[in-house]
């Protein structure tokens, strides 16, 4: 967090920046829908974010690279000038959280994680879904997004909405959201709201 308020010092809308990894989530039934699950996929875009910092609302702008395996993610957060802010490692045995010129943090829990070291929440664990377009909705039920259903709130109380998809009208199993807004109140940060737009998708 100390390395995210030195960007934000210089750059007043940058980006700031986010181990031990659960047992990886559960892959969603491929009979549930016909969209396909990648185990294995890269992801690339831009995120912004906005929460209550320590004395009044932050506003945080950037650009992020997602890798996913069957056992590990790896999520690289950069400033609005490509410079490296943080670097999450989550794999089974923990998740590990990098900051430029700081030693490493590791925790059980990434959420925990991201939380505690950047001062407002990055739910990776239930991204490695949501960017597909799978959830389980509150109640415990799978959702599968779409354009005719693009929200649910989760059982973790995230708010998520697909607000763009590449074919508005679309049904194909290859229609995926090009923009997913999260929302979320939190007790450490307040009203959070994380925007995400996806811009490279390379399954593998």
């Amino acid at each position: 967090m100390r390395a995210i308020k030195a960007i934000a010092v210089a750059l007043p809308l940058a980006l700031a920046g986010c181990a031990g990894m659960p047992p990886p989530v559960a892959q969603p039934a491929q009979a549930t829908a016909a969209r396909p699950f990648h185990d294995s996929i890269d992801l690339g875009g831009r995120l912004s974010v906005r929460y209550q910092g320590e004395r009044q609302e932050e506003a945080l702008h950037g650009s992020f690279a997602w890798r996913q395996t069957p056992l590990r993610t790896t999520v690289t957060l950069l400033s609005p000038l490509g410079q490296t802010v943080a670097v999450i490692d989550v794999s089974p045995q923990g998740a590990t959280l990098t900051q430029a010129g700081q030693p490493a943090r590791s925790a059980p829990d990434v959420d925990s994680l991201t939380a505690g070291t950047l001062g407002w929440p990055l739910p990776v664990a239930g991204m490695r879904e949501w960017l597909q377009g799978f959830a389980l909705d509150a109640a415990g039920r799978r959702f599968v997004a779409s354009p005719a259903a693009a929200e649910v709130v989760t059982r973790d109380g995230w708010h998520i909405r697909y607000a763009n998809w590449l074919d508005e009208n679309g049904a194909a199993a290859d229609n995926r959201a090009r923009r997913v807004d999260l929302a979320r109140r939190t007790e450490q940060a307040g009203d959070v709201s994380i925007r995400i737009v996806i811009d490279s998708w390379q399954p593998h």
